[in-house]
C-alpha cells in the first residue's frame, strides 16, 4: 500500500456533552448533519482564523487541522468552551490520510477531485498532496489564507462547501451572509503559475513554480478562475 499520511496535518479530539452543539455555534459549516465537512473559524468581521475538517467519532468529534496551528486552535476553542464539560486536545495516536485513488476513506468534502481522505493511526508520509491540491486551485492553511487577512468567501468557501447559509448563527456569520446575498465577493484567492516569486504573493512554492495570490475578481483574464468556481457562478 502506498504511503498515505499527511504529515503536515494533526488531529484534535473533542469529547463531552453536546460537542456538536458547541461547535455548531462557532464554525461556518453545519456539523449537526453528515460529516466530514470543511469549516472555518472566523473573526467577528468574517475573516478566516483557522480552517479545518470536522469528522464524527461516535458522539465525539475529530478535527483535521494544519499541524502548525493545532495548538493555537485548541487554545481558541478552549476559550469558547467556558464551563462546558468538554475536553479538547490533540490526539497523537491518530493522523490524517490521503490517497488520490482507491477505496479507502471518503471523497474530500470540498471537491471530489482532491481525492479521498480518512483518519487512522499514522503510517509513512504521503507524497504528491500539495502539488495535486494546488493544481486544482484549492487553498488552505495559514500560509495561504492568512490569519485575520482573508474574508471567508474570498477563500472560495462557498464553492468548496465550506459554509452553510441556513444553519443559523456562528462567529462572523453576519458579514459572510451579507456578502453572499449581495454577491459581493470582490477578491479571491487564486493559484497562479509563476517563474519567480511575485512581490505580492500570499504564498510561494518555488519547487512547483506556483504562487497563491489574493486577486480582485474584476478584470481577471479568461481562465484565471478554476472551473469549479465558474460552475457555481
Amino acid at each position: 500500500m502506498d504511503p498515505t499520511t499527511l504529515s503536515d496535518r494533526a488531529v484534535i479530539h473533542l469529547s463531552g456533552t453536546d460537542v456538536r452543539g458547541f461547535l455548531q455555534g462557532l464554525v461556518t459549516g453545519d456539523v449537526m448533519g453528515p460529516l466530514p465537512v470543511w469549516v472555518g473559524l472566523l473573526t467577528p468581521q468574517g475573516k478566516a482564523l483557522f480552517d479545518f475538517m470536522v469528522w464524527a467519532d461516535g458522539d465525539d468529534l475529530l478535527l483535521d487541522v494544519e499541524a502548525d496551528q493545532a495548538d493555537a486552535l485548541v487554545r481558541r476553542l478552549s476559550l469558547y468552551r467556558l464551563r462546558r464539560p468538554i475536553t479538547i486536545g490533540r490526539d497523537e495516536g491518530l493522523a490524517v490520510h490521503w490517497a488520490l485513488d482507491g477505496d479507502a476513506g471518503v471523497p474530500d468534502p470540498r471537491l471530489a477531485a482532491l481525492g479521498h481522505r480518512w483518519i487512522a493511526p499514522p503510517t509513512a508520509p504521503a507524497t504528491g498532496w500539495l502539488a495535486h491540491r494546488l493544481s486544482l486551485g484549492v487553498t488552505e492553511g495559514i500560509a495561504e489564507l492568512g490569519s485575520d487577512r482573508t474574508l471567508w468567501l474570498e477563500a472560495n468557501a462557498r464553492e468548496l462547501n465550506g459554509v452553510s447559509f441556513v444553519k443559523g448563527c456562528y462567529v462572523g456569520q453576519e458579514n459572510t451572509a451579507r456578502m453572499h446575498h449581495r454577491s459581493k465577493v470582490n477578491r479571491r484567492l487564486l493559484v497562479e503559475r509563476r517563474d519567480a516569486k511575485p512581490a505580492d504573493a500570499r504564498a510561494w512554492y518555488p519547487e512547483l513554480g506556483l504562487a497563491v495570490m489574493h486577486r480582485r475578481v474584476e478584470g481577471l483574464p479568461e481562465g484565471a478562475l478554476p472551473e469549479w468556481v465558474l460552475a457555481e457562478e
